[in-house]
């Protein structure tokens, strides 16, 4: 009969489970028929040792003895397999096992050995060899880690509280089926009261509500993971978590003021640029998009809207030109509204601003104008000269109405025939005129504004009465 003895150090049984050796035995079966057990081995269970053992002996991790045994010395206890002879020793003796070297569970978890009962003299075997394990028990000797720290994170603004953002996950090396020392229990140190985690899970959701992009875009969280349940004394590891928040349309377009004023010289024809506007939008992307149009105000017929594809600026332009002395202002509504509008954020609308624009017309110096387009005058032919033959007349339509003065270009009047009074137009000749030799003459005047030099020229024609 086989012994077992289970010895315990600090405070932890290092072999548990039985050993046991059946011996032959008879039994009787039915009709007196001898039945025969076949002998068996030594049946095991696991011997325990603890890891990181550093006292100054070696550690018992259990002993082999045999009821064959009388102590006289003539059995010797044998071990061989991973670790025999290095590790693990065997006192041939008495059947005690220790283990000479501190062991790492985390580096080999188990051993598998082989033990025997041999007559010391002979060395014949008194038993079958059977195969035993060594199995290393856990210490807390690792703190969590966080192999795929740092973690990047991104979640919507304004979202609800409790929405998931990220999970982190930390291993422990330590024996997850022995006691507390892999049992991790996850905490935020940094990044309250903006984010939580979910102690077990490790998951991190928001915690306050209304997180606004436009007032802060990014938050660095620090999550910790413990072990040993998260009681004193348990290890911990930390990472770290950069959490995003990424832009919603939850602002409307603004114009920066309700009024604009601008300024358009009549002299500028259409599609020249009158002047520019925008509607901020602290949204970023198509969150951020602005549309503008005109719709309302008298100048509406006057003015057209275009949008600057680079600067998303509104830009008023001529559509027609403008006459300072018919209408010298003219007054446009301009309307900035986002085209991409968030549902879930509907009712902090209306996504639309409005601001009047107010256009004053410059006056620009224009040439002077003629009455008429042209004259046509009839003279008698040999009329002495200084008779007069009509008079031509234009005027300043600026409001300063200066004084105009008159002109014949002497290019259309080579031979002189004719003359103007430059005050009042007047054309009179300066020689006879003879029909037969020239029945018509075509000349041009130019009228000019005094001290401003802008002109406008019209041609006369006279012909001679038959």
């Amino acid at each position: 009969m086989w012994f077992i003895y289970i010895y315990i150090h600090t405070g932890v049984f290092v072999f548990v489970g039985h050993l046991s050796l059946h011996r032959h035995r008879q039994k009787v079966g039915k009709e007196g028929q001898v039945l025969h057990r076949s002998k068996r081995g030594w049946v095991w269970n696991q011997f325990f040792v603890i890891e990181e053992y550093t006292g100054p002996d070696p550690v018992l991790v259990g002993r082999l003895h045999s009821d064959v045994d009388s102590g006289d010395g003539n059995i010797k206890y044998i071990l061989s397999g991973e670790g025999a002879g290095t590790i693990f020793v065997i006192d041939d003796k008495t059947g005690n096992i220790h283990a000479t070297k501190t062991l790492d569970r985390e580096e080999q978890a188990q051993y598998t050995l082989t033990a025997q009962a041999v007559a010391r003299d002979t060395n014949k075997p008194l038993e079958p060899p059977s195969e035993f394990i060594v199995k290393v028990q856990d210490i807390n000797d690792n703190p969590p880690e966080f192999p795929h720290g740092p973690y990047y994170a991104r979640v919507p603004e304004m979202s609800n509280v409790g929405t998931s953002v990220l999970q982190v996950t930390a291993t422990d090396a330590d024996d997850p089926t022995y006691g507390n020392s892999a049992r991790l229990v996850y905490s935020i140190l940094e990044g309250q009261p903006y984010f939580s985690v979910e102690p077990q899970t490790g998951i991190i959701r928001t915690a306050l509500p209304n997180m606004d992009r436009e007032a802060r875009q990014e938050y660095d969280v620090v999550i910790q993971a413990k072990d040993m349940g998260g009681h004193m004394g348990g290890l911990s590891g930390t990472t770290e978590v950069k959490i995003t928040l990424t832009d919603v349309n939850d602002n409307p377009p603004k114009f920066p003021q309700s009024v604009y004023s601008m300024s358009v010289s009549e002299d500028k024809v259409a599609g020249e640029e009158v002047g520019r506007l925008k509607a901020k939008d602290p949204d970023l992307g198509d969150n951020g998009l602005v549309n503008y149009r005109l719709i309302d105000g008298d100048g509406i017929n006057m003015f057209e809207l275009t949008t600057d594809s680079e600067t998303r600026e509104a830009v008023i332009k001529l559509k027609k030109m403008v006459d300072f002395e018919t209408k010298r202002s003219y007054t446009l509504k301009v309307e900035g509204s986002n085209p991409h509008i968030d549902p879930q954020f509907l009712a902090w609308g209306p996504y639309k601003d409005e601001a009047t624009i107010k256009i004053s017309v410059e006056d620009a110096d224009e040439p002077p104008v003629f009455i008429a387009p042209s004259y046509t005058f009839e003279v008698e032919e040999n009329a002495p000269p200084g008779t007069q033959v009509g008079r031509v007349h234009a005027k300043d339509t600026d409001v300063a109405n200066n004084p105009v003065r008159y002109m014949i270009p002497r290019y259309t009047d080579v031979e002189q025939f004719f003359s103007i009074n430059a005050e009042d137009g007047m054309i009179t000749t300066t020689k006879p005129l003879d029909r037969e030799t020239q029945p018509w003459h075509n000349i041009s005047v130019s009228a000019t504004e005094i001290g401003i030099r802008k002109s406008q020229t019209r041609t006369n024609r006279w012909k001679f009465p038959r």
